[in-house]
């Protein structure tokens, strides 16, 4: 007797598709909000931010996981802020976060994700 499967397998590939409709206009802006978002630290806040499904988010909640000092938390911020990734308002003491859902729906229409069964 033969140990031989009868089983079929289908090697599925994903490949990325970069929108070409992008704009030389909206380049730098997209390539920012990628690079800020390629630093562990910032992808955990994201992430964060984003488990409160829409809902802004205390600095003090999002610091408390973390073991880094009050100025190099903030620094993250700032660059997330920069890229046009997060929103901030004042209320009293604290500041509180969100995402920002419009670069985020750039961010996704510029890679699409397309699985190929091959």
């Amino acid at each position: 007797m033969s140990n031989q499967s009868n089983e079929v397998v289908v090697d599925c590939a994903r490949t990325f598709a970069i929108d070409h409709n992008l704009t030389a206009a909206q380049a730098p802006q997209l390539a920012a909000a990628f690079k800020a978002l390629g630093d562990p630290v910032r992808l955990r806040l994201v992430a964060m931010i984003a488990a409160n499904a829409g809902d802004a988010v205390c600095v003090c909640d999002l610091s408390e996981p973390f073991e880094l000092s009050a100025s190099t938390m903030s620094h993250h911020l700032k660059v997330l802020r920069e890229a046009g990734l997060v929103s901030h308002e004042r209320r009293g003491t604290w500041v509180y976060y969100r995402l920002n859902d419009e670069t985020f729906t750039s961010l996704s229409q510029v890679l699409l994700l397309r699985q190929a069964v091959q």
